[in-house]
């Protein structure tokens, strides 16, 4: 059997476990009433309809890909005989788990902020400051553990050029790196479907990736993952029935990270996820033009150079239906992944 069988019945059976799980979570957060708030200043006004849909449905990928990784792992591991006494053998699976620490990590911090939006009956989470003290912790964290377990170089790969080792500076960058997109993916998960198709996509591009530098343990869990989102899906797609949360959106966003990281290539991260670096810079153009011409204008009236921020808003405002914005994401997130590929068979 080989590993792409392996994977595709991983991802198979995560798809199976997480769309089959929500016909039990959808009713079990309606009965608790774990509906998401909806602040009609944080999106279009129309989206004020979808007040009070279950929140927090990132469970159904998180566990679904949490069980099957480990079980693809296994799979390949004993199909291809490996060798259990082997140091190498061992941290390729602990940076594997590495990734699907960090990741249940960063959930738990969604976990966390969606519980208390719930309970205060408003979209007041988690402080800023209390968020970045978590991930400032569970970034540095994860990467201690990809040092302890074989990733120890500390140069920059865009392909076409390495830097020279950067040293401590290197781990400043990447922790700079994780806090970075992994709230981007976060902001990703505005439209019903978005963040869940795009992440789709890039797990398929990491998946190819991973093939070609010969990291096949972390395909195990690219695999769960594309598997869980594509189940998810089933009940989050417009008219969403059920939003993944804070909790969802932050498991994602640590494992489009955390994978890009193990692979340690500079320029596949940045290009798989480009979409999501264009959601999170689109945010902080607008308000730091929205600042500097309500400073510098005689009338001190700020403006705008999209319609609303994140981009997807500005595009559903311009007339695009909420598929046609997650169709159009997914394909350009796709073609950017493509071209990662081809970076790591040119250079």
């Amino acid at each position: 059997m080989s590993l792409w069988i392996i994977n595709l019945f991983t991802a198979l059976l995560s798809f199976a476990i997480a769309g089959i799980s929500g016909k039990w979570l959808v009713p079990f957060l309606h009965r608790i009433k774990f509906g998401q708030p909806i602040k009609t200043e944080d999106g279009p006004q129309w989206h004020a309809k979808k007040q009070g849909t279950p929140t927090m449905g990132g469970f159904m990928f998180i566990i679904s890909t949490l069980i099957t990784a480990i079980g693809g792992y296994w799979a390949y591991r004993i199909t291809y005989g490996l060798d259990t006494t082997s140091p190498e053998t061992h941290k390729a699976f602990y940076r594997m788990l590495s990734v699907m620490v960090f990741s249940f990590l960063f959930g738990l911090i969604g976990f966390i902020d969606d519980y208390t939006k719930v309970a205060r009956k408003n979209n007041d989470g988690l402080s800023p400051w209390q968020k970045i003290a978590l991930q400032t912790l569970f970034g540095f964290g994860f990467l201690f553990m990809m040092y302890r377990f074989g990733d120890g170089s500390t140069t920059i790969n865009l392909g076409f050029w390495e830097s020279p080792s950067l040293g401590i500076f290197y781990y400043i960058l990447m922790f700079l790196v994780i806090i970075y997109l992994t709230n981007a993916v976060n902001l990703t998960d505005g439209v019903d479907g978005l963040c869940g198709s795009v992440t789709f996509v890039a797990m398929l591009i990491f998946t190819i990736s991973s093939a070609i530098l010969c990291e096949n343990e972390i395909s195990c869990f690219t695999m769960a993952l594309a598997g869980g989102c594509l189940g998810f899906l089933i009940w989050n797609l417009n008219p969403a029935k059920c939003f993944m949360g804070d909790t969802g959106s932050m498991f994602l966003g640590a494992a489009v990270t955390g994978v890009g990281l193990v692979l340690h290539n500079h320029l596949l991260i940045l290009l798989t996820a480009l979409v999501y670096i264009i959601e999170a810079l689109s945010v902080m153009i607008q308000v730091s033009y929205f600042k500097l011409t309500k400073k510098f204008r005689a009338d001190h009236q700020g403006q705008r150079i999209f319609k609303m921020t994140p981009i997807h808003h500005h595009f559903e405002m311009s007339g695009y239906s909420e598929y046609k914005i997650v169709i159009t994401f997914s394909l350009a997130g796709m073609i950017f992944g493509v071209l990662g590929i081809v970076s790591l068979l040119v250079f």
